[in-house]
């Protein structure tokens, strides 16, 4: 259920972002039409699908690896949100000072970083023991 929910927003994320984070601007900012992207932020969003797409496809083997990315990202957004929320704005927008987010953006990203902190902590399916696999007659 999940994998097929993911699958369609990174598709959206890489066929158009422009729509994505527009819509996520007119729900997280009071002021959604004075924000200006940098030139970087929208390949991103879709190198960010691309991404996604390849961890649900490649799981098995890619999931060990981007765990600690996750960790690395909710930690200072659990600890921080209001640093964390500044340096995001600051490295998507031009004019960073001039986006007024609405007051429930600080502590859905504290949520967000208790999440992510999950994720990277959760252990995840139990690998098969080779004492599992008895072949039976």
């Amino acid at each position: 259920m999940l994998r097929p929910l993911l699958l369609a927003l990174a598709a959206i994320e890489i066929l158009a972002p422009d729509r994505l984070v527009a819509r996520g601007e007119r729900l997280a900012f009071e002021n959604p039409d004075v924000g200006r992207l940098r030139p970087w932020t929208l390949p991103l969003a879709r190198l960010e699908g691309v991404a996604a797409i390849w961890l649900v496809r490649n799981r098995e083997t890619a999931w060990p690896g981007v765990k600690p990315l996750f960790a690395v990202l909710g930690l200072p957004a659990l600890l921080q949100p209001r640093a964390f929320l500044a340096v995001a704005l600051e490295t998507a927008y031009e004019n960073p000072d001039a986006i007024e987010p609405k007051p429930w953006v600080v502590p859905f990203t504290r949520g967000l970083g208790l999440c992510y902190l999950a994720v990277a902590l959760w252990p995840g399916r139990p690998e098969p023991s080779s004492d599992a696999r008895i072949d039976r007659p």
